[in-house]
């Protein structure tokens, strides 16, 4: 049993749902669907998917099927980094929202600082985008501070967050440091490390004590240090329990113990990433 029973809806982020449903690796288009039908109707308010994941028509097809109007869901995507010259973020957005069957999508991210991208040219056309009413956020991934530096440079519409993989093997101290500084917010990818939280001794200890799962406890401590996690899960089950993860309350000593653990471990790493990782 979870400390308390979860809220009906999780807490808001400057209009952002802190706990969100991520869709990377769920390209089944039918089982896509049915998990994003699900969340909407178990309580989720926020659906993060992205071009190179090739579900956009899933996901749009189970906001859809969703008992939920679309009005009340906070909707991201992501332009690949084959895709981010001027002309190209225009194109592939806009085939974006007909793949998602929507008008317009509440967030929408540079994929990575790779490839394509350019600062100068790049973030303008998102600017475009968002004069347009085709987003009306514009977001980054896996963007270090300096990369948002130069992003900011280039327009004068405001960078929103930041989605980047963290979990309690990867606090990214540094980073959340620098969004506090900056008014920017974080969102945490592969919150649970792709299933190592499960193995964690001090993840355990604490999921024991409470009576949960050690995925609530790493999503808990990601909404105590006010950072928004959009875990993936496809079965009901899965979605269920990081839900109700918004019922534990983590005190100082588990946050303190969890704070603690002296472990660096990226789980994503791709050849493009930045040279610093």
């Amino acid at each position: 049993m979870t400390d308390s029973p979860p809220s009906p809806f999780a807490p808001v982020a400057n209009g952002m749902s802190m706990l969100g449903l991520g869709t990377w690796k769920n390209s089944d288009v039918r089982q896509c669907a049915e998990s994003v039908r699900t969340a909407l109707e178990m309580g989720y308010r926020h659906i993060d998917t992205a071009q190179a994941y090739g579900n956009e028509a899933a996901v749009g097809d189970g906001i859809e099927r969703a008992e939920v109007s679309r009005d009340e869901v906070f909707l991201a995507t992501k332009v690949w980094i084959s895709q981010l010259s001027a002309r190209d973020v225009i194109s592939s957005t806009e085939r974006s929202l007909e793949q998602l069957g929507v008008e317009s999508v509440d967030l929408l991210y540079v994929h990575w600082p790779s490839r394509t991208y350019d600062p100068g040219e790049t973030l303008p056309a998102f600017a475009e985008l968002r004069d347009r009413g085709l987003i009306d956020r514009i977001g980054v991934s896996n963007f270090e501070p300096h990369h948002i530096d130069r992003a900011r440079e280039a327009i004068d519409a405001p960078i929103f967050a930041n989605q980047v993989e963290m979990h309690p093997l990867l606090q990214q101290d540094g980073l959340r440091e620098y969004a506090d500084e900056t008014g920017l917010e974080l969102v945490a990818y592969s919150p649970l490390a792709r299933g190592s939280v499960f193995e964690v001794p001090e993840l355990e200890a604490i999921a024991a004590r409470h009576g949960v799962s050690e995925a609530q406890v790493s999503l808990a401590w990601l909404r105590e240090k006010d950072v928004t996690a959009i875990p993936k899960a496809t079965g009901e089950a899965h979605i269920r329990d990081n839900w109700a993860s918004l019922g534990l309350q983590l005190d100082d000593d588990d946050i303190d113990q969890i704070d603690a653990i002296d472990r660096t471990e990226r789980r994503i790493h791709p050849s493009f990433a930045p040279d610093s990782w």
